[in-house]
């Protein structure tokens, strides 16, 4: 840890603005189309040197899981070998022995694949953030805004008599002659 130094304490990596969660979301959707181990080590390296949020960075990767890698990495071969123009493996296992006797013919679709689904889910994530962040931020401008104008409508209310005043009202602010003999 000592060849991080002081980078690892910069608070872009660890508090949540939208440059920085938009980089993660970014680092974290691209790194979960590895299909090896050690994605999270890998986002949590590419947050640092982006200056993303380090916890949405480790935490997007683990979309992939064993219940959902094998479809996912089912897909991204599958778009590899459209990509590419090979013929698909019509039977397709997620275990050490199947890995092994097709390697030679999955490879270069699967990394491919991976590659395109990675680059797309990258862009996704981080101009969906940046909208989802604007158009967050431009409705509480908004709220604020019409709370700013209803409170400013009610105080010009209260602070500007009224041009009819009837009776009633002004008998009602009035204290009658009991009172005012009670207060003497």
């Amino acid at each position: 840890m000592r060849y991080l130094g002081h980078s690892l304490f910069l608070p872009a990596l660890w508090h949540f603005n939208r440059h920085s969660v938009a980089r993660a979301f970014a680092i974290g959707l691209a790194c979960m189309w590895i299909p090896f181990p050690g994605q999270s080590i890998i986002a949590a390296a590419l947050a640092i040197l982006f200056r993303a949020n380090i916890p949405m960075s480790v935490a997007l990767v683990f979309v992939t899981n064993p219940v959902t890698g094998p479809p996912m990495f089912y897909g991204a071969y599958v778009v590899g070998a459209r990509l590419l123009d090979q013929p698909e493996i019509p039977h397709f296992e997620m275990n050490i022995e199947w890995l092994e006797q097709t390697i030679g013919q999955i490879w270069e679709p699967m990394v491919v694949g991976c590659s395109v689904v990675a680059l797309v889910s990258a862009l996704i994530g981080y101009y969906g953030i940046q909208a989802f962040w604007r158009f967050h931020i431009s409705q509480k401008v908004k709220e604020r805004r019409e709370r700013q104008d209803t409170n400013s409508l009610k105080a010009q209310a209260l602070n500007t008599p009224s041009a009819k005043v009837d009776q009633t009202t002004v008998t009602a602010t009035q204290p009658s002659d009991e009172q005012r003999s009670k207060l003497k």
